[in-house]
């Protein structure tokens, strides 16, 4: 499952979600630009990655923030931007301009520290807006359980895009976190699963505050789980292919066209 959208966008402008995907877009273009070579690469690396092993031995704790805006690649910078635009837009606006960013940072430097606390003595360096985002997935969760999430469902060959309600895309997603996380091995580098799950408590800890304030389950009683104002209106579009009606000589389960005998 692979979420494309939710049915009830922000009404107000995001400013601090089109800044952060800004920065991490520039940073990702800049790496393509001006780090063409391995060493050069490795390098800006040792600078701005979280390095677990240079954490444990008190050389740099810059990576626990930096690393959140680098990324390994095109479909690594594509995911984490897409979540961030779908979730991060109603907690901005839920949470105020100043208090999303400092709410993202602090999920972004908790799951770097969760991974952390998994691996403290490993050199491999972590790098991605995963677990700051994941935060933002915790949040979202809280706030907004039953919000419908369209989500892209590829199955082999088949392509659907089905509703579902948060609380099961992202619930889905948390348990794949931590069922990867425990059977994964931490010093061979991969996917970092414990900063994902870590940065998702994080985030839905952070956001307990806010939820009481809004009057906790009556909050839920309100919005019926859904954020405070009316869901968008998505129209299916029709294509411009043809509609072909069954031909003649095929049979109702589609078997082929047989021709007479002569």
């Amino acid at each position: 499952m692979f979420p494309i959208r939710d049915h009830n966008p922000s009404e107000q402008t995001p400013y601090v979600v089109y800044a952060l995907i800004a920065i991490n877009v520039a940073v990702y273009l800049y790496g393509l630009v001006a780090l063409t070579t391995d060493q050069a690469l490795w390098e800006f690396y040792i600078d701005y990655a979280m390095f677990p092993v240079l954490i444990t031995e008190g050389v740099s704790y810059s990576g626990l923030v930096t690393h959140m805006f680098l990324h390994g690649g095109f479909m690594h910078i594509l995911g984490n931007m897409l979540f961030l635009w779908i979730f991060g837009d109603n907690l901005e606006e839920e949470m105020g301009h100043v208090g999303f960013l400092l709410f993202y940072l602090a999920s972004g430097l908790g799951a770097g520290l969760a991974q952390y606390a998994g691996e403290p003595l490993s050199q491999i360096p972590m790098v991605g807006a995963s677990g700051a985002i994941a935060g933002v997935m915790g949040g979202y969760l809280l706030l907004y359980p039953k919000a419908k999430v369209d989500v892209l469902l590829i199955l082999i060959v088949i392509f659907r895009i089905i509703p579902v309600p948060a609380w099961l895309m992202l619930g889905v997603w948390f348990a794949l976190q931590v069922f990867n996380g425990v059977g994964a091995d931490l010093s061979a580098g991969g996917t970092a699963y414990w900063a994902h799950a870590g940065g998702f408590v994080i985030g839905l800890v952070l956001t307990l505050p806010v939820w009481i304030r809004r009057g906790a389950a009556a909050f839920w009683g309100r919005t019926d789980g859904h954020p405070p104002h009316p869901a968008a209106r998505y129209r299916t579009v029709r294509t411009s292919v043809p509609v072909a009606g069954r031909r003649r000589g095929v049979s109702r389960s589609g078997s082929p066209w047989k021709r007479p005998g002569r």
